[in-house]
This record gives structure tokens, C-alpha cells and sequence, in this order.
């Protein structure tokens, strides 16, 4: 790993100054970005640490929506009493990310600004209806994800927090690789206050993204029996090692079926 600046900012604005250095990287929980540099695939002269920015952490329900902070670890999400009561499916998904070492390392919104074809945030954050707010704006879910790595933000823009409805039900399903425990399919699905939602990550070449036909099904039917028979296309999902198109294809409305429950 090559030498590099590193800063230590203590608040939002402190940070969107030290970014605005050329080729600067925002570190997070650092669970994508660090072994990428050990690997030598990237190598930015300076890197901007959130981790000590307090306002970007915590929990916070009111008004029929939870709030969590941007810099607030998978591990904090799956412990918090508030959300698991609130949105019990979204504390059962932080509590599966990666291993204990990630979730008490990574975070929110550096998973979201990072979106891993394959990680589990992006999913929660589509299938609820989710609001993505910065230190600019706020930014609606099916806004924010815009392909592979690939997302709304703009140069210097920080997730602050992001804001999930409380859905009347919800539940998660996720078929990990049983090595990084990345989703090889990973299904979201909820019922609330906008609407029915299914969202599938680790499937998709494009990213996360929605099963339209699967959420009509449910629109009608809010049951397991509901998608019985149902099919996804293969037509734009990935193959590799770990599984065909048409094998990710068949499991994504059998893990939306086990969601419903």
C-alpha cells in the first residue's frame, strides 16, 4: 500500500472541504475501500475518515419513519431495539452482513455510496421506499441506485442519513456465498406506505433493482401462495462461478416467497 494524506474531520462540512482536495477518497468503514488499496487497485493520494464525525451516527423513529445515521455499523442496526421493533426485517438484514468484524466496521452509508452489486443495504433501502439524504439533498431510493458502483451522488456529497418508512410488513431472504457471505441473491419485500415493494440485489448486471411483476402479484395477494409459479426473466441477471442467470432467476421468487412468509 503506497503512502497517502489521511485527515480526521469532526463534522459534515470539515469533510466536504477536505474532499474537495484532487483525487481525495471518503473512508467509511473502510470494508471495500482499504482491501482495495491493500490490492493495489486503488491508490488515492488522500483518504477523508468519517468515522469520528458524530452527527452522522444514531438512531432516531418518529413519525412513521426510522432514521439512521450514515456512519451508524451494520452491528449498531441489527442491535437496536428501536429498529427491530420498528422494522424488524432491516435489523435481521444488518445482523447477516459479512462476518462480526465487518458489521462492527462497516456502515450504512458507505455501503450505499459503494453499491456492491451484491451487498445487502441496497436491497433494504429499494424495497422500502427509502430516502437517501446528504449534506445537499434528499434522494428517493429509486433515484439514488443507478447501475454497478454507480449512484446519484455528486463529487463532494456525503450521505448524512437515510430515512426508512415503517411498513405495515416486511421481511428479508438472502441465498449468501458462503465465503464473503455477499448475497448470490438477496431479496427485500415489504408492504407499507409505498406500497409493495420487492427489491433484489446480487442477481442483477445493472445493480439492485425491483421485481415489478413479483410486487403486482403481491399487490393482489400478499402471500407466499401468491407467487407460486411465478418467473423472473433471466435476460439481464449475471452468470458466474457461483450461479447461471437462470439459476439466480428461479431463486429470486422462491427467497420473495420465504420473505412474505
Amino acid at each position: 500500500m503506497q503512502a497517502f494524506a489521511y485527515q480526521n474531520p469532526s463534522s459534515v462540512a470539515d469533510a466536504v472541504r477536505a474532499a474537495a482536495q484532487e483525487d481525495a477518497k471518503l473512508l467509511a468503514g473502510g470494508q471495500s475501500l482499504l482491501p482495495s488499496m491493500k490490492l493495489g487497485l486503488a491508490a488515492p493520494p488522500a483518504l477523508v475518515d468519517l468515522g469520528g464525525i458524530a452527527e452522522l451516527k444514531g438512531i432516531k423513529v418518529e413519525a412513521g419513519k426510522v432514521t439512521i445515521g450514515a456512519g451508524t455499523t451494520h452491528a449498531a442496526v441489527a442491535a437496536s431495539a428501536e429498529v427491530q421493533k420498528a422494522i424488524p426485517a432491516l435489523a435481521d438484514l444488518a445482523g447477516r452482513i459479512g462476518d462480526r468484524q465487518v458489521r462492527n466496521r462497516g456502515t450504512l452509508g458507505g455501503s450505499l455510496a459503494n453499491n456492491d452489486p451484491a451487498a445487502c443495504y441496497p436491497a433494504a433501502v429499494l424495497g422500502l421506499g427509502a430516502t437517501v439524504n446528504t449534506n445537499q439533498r434528499s434522494i428517493a431510493a429509486d433515484d439514488f441506485f443507478q447501475g454497478i458502483y454507480t449512484t446519484a451522488l455528486k463529487d463532494n456529497e456525503i450521505i448524512t442519513s437515510v430515512s426508512f418508512p415503517i411498513p405495515e410488513k416486511s421481511g428479508w431472504q438472502k441465498f449468501k456465498q458462503p465465503a464473503s457471505r455477499f448475497s448470490i441473491v438477496g431479496v427485500f419485500v415489504s408492504k407499507g406506505p409505498a406500497g409493495v415493494r420487492v427489491a433484489v440485489t446480487g442477481a442483477g448486471a445493472s445493480g439492485v433493482f425491483r421485481a415489478t411483476a413479483l410486487e403486482a402479484k403481491l399487490a393482489a395477494n400478499w402471500s407466499a401462495a401468491a407467487l407460486a409459479g411465478a418467473t423472473v426473466s433471466a435476460a439481464e441477471l449475471n452468470s458466474d462461478l457461483h450461479g447461471s442467470a437462470e439459476y439466480r432467476a428461479a431463486l429470486i421468487p422462491v427467497l420473495a416467497g420465504r420473505a412474505v412468509g
